[in-house]
């Protein structure tokens, strides 16, 4: 008929499957492949086969192709993590090895540490009870702590931060001589001089400073403790809150120097108060003191403990 096509340019109906089509190389376009097929198929190099791996393991690589960047599983979140990790890490590393240095530092300096006699200071004060003269040392301790930190705040005016840990450390280790005196001389003035060399002085001074408490002499586990490992962890330990309690001290524009003053001027007055609460309960009167020798004087002063801080009018 007209319009028809040829017959013998019709196309041929295929009777056989596609894969025989194919050569056996696969299905289809658009056909699923049988089961024959899937097993007859070798799997490719280095691949697991899919009920091998199971539905747990094919949910977890849709789970992470679906996850947009920055969540949690995706390969670049973790290796964010990976680093924020690493940073904590260091940042604790060198947190505790510069409270460790500054630990170092202040027992380095507490046997040098120029302390005055009750001779000396009744010399110097004259016409004074034990409590006006604990006044007048603790008034002169805070004038002393608070220039310290003023000086430092105005150091860090434009504060740079490799400099923020040593300007805290120097500031620590100032205030820490300051105290560690005054803390010895309260001792003189009540009448609780620790028994002991100065090496064994400086240690018992050292602990009382640390725990803020005054050293209980009568009491031989008192004296110890203080001179046991456990006095270097506490020491630690309160380098690490006066670290955290002087951070305002950076503050750039001077303001930082009127904070660190206040602030050094407070802590010290509130450590001189504990001190003496627990050396009145055990004071022993000046005309009940048996006579003392003289207290030994280091060769060469800490270079951070003030001048004048000995002057009979501080």
């Amino acid at each position: 008929m007209a319009g028809d096509t040829p017959f013998r340019k019709r196309r041929l109906r295929r009777t056989k499957s596609s894969e025989a089509h194919q050569g056996g190389a696969g299905p289809a376009k658009g056909e699923s492949p049988t089961t024959e097929h899937r097993t007859a198929l070798p799997a490719s190099p280095g691949s697991t086969p899919d009920d091998e791996r199971g539905l747990t393991a094919s949910l977890e690589a849709v789970r992470a192709a679906d996850a947009p960047p920055g969540q949690e599983g995706h390969p670049r979140a973790s290796g964010r993590l990976h680093t924020l990790r690493r940073g904590v890490a260091w940042s604790r590393q060198s947190a505790l090895a510069a409270v460790g240095t500054v630990a170092d530092r202040i027992i380095d300096i507490a046997p040098r540490v120029p302390v005055r006699d009750l001779a000396t200071l009744r010399r110097q004060f004259p016409g004074l009870g034990p409590e006006e003269l604990a006044d007048k040392l603790v008034a002169g301790a805070c004038n002393a702590t608070a220039t310290v930190g003023a000086g430092i705040g105005a150091a860090a005016m434009m504060p740079v931060p490799p400099a923020m840990l040593a300007e805290l450390a120097a500031e620590i280790t100032g205030v820490a001589a300051v105290e560690l005196k005054l803390v010895a001389e309260l001792h003189e003035v009540y009448g609780r001089r620790p028994r002991g060399n100065l090496g064994q002085r400086s240690t018992a001074y050292l602990t009382s400073w640390t725990e803020e408490r005054g050293i209980d002499v009568s009491r031989p586990t008192t004296l110890n403790a203080a001179l046991g490992g456990q006095m270097k962890r506490e020491l630690r330990q309160q380098i690490m809150k006066r670290t955290v309690r002087d951070l305002p001290n950076l503050i750039p524009f001077m303001i930082g120097a009127a904070v660190g003053a206040m602030m050094n001027r407070r802590d010290t007055r509130k450590l001189a108060d504990r001190v003496r609460n627990d050396l009145r309960r055990q004071q022993i009167p000046w005309d009940r003191l048996p006579e003392l020798p003289p207290l030994e004087q280091p060769a060469k002063p800490p270079e951070e403990l003030p001048e004048g801080l000995d002057d009979a009018g501080r």
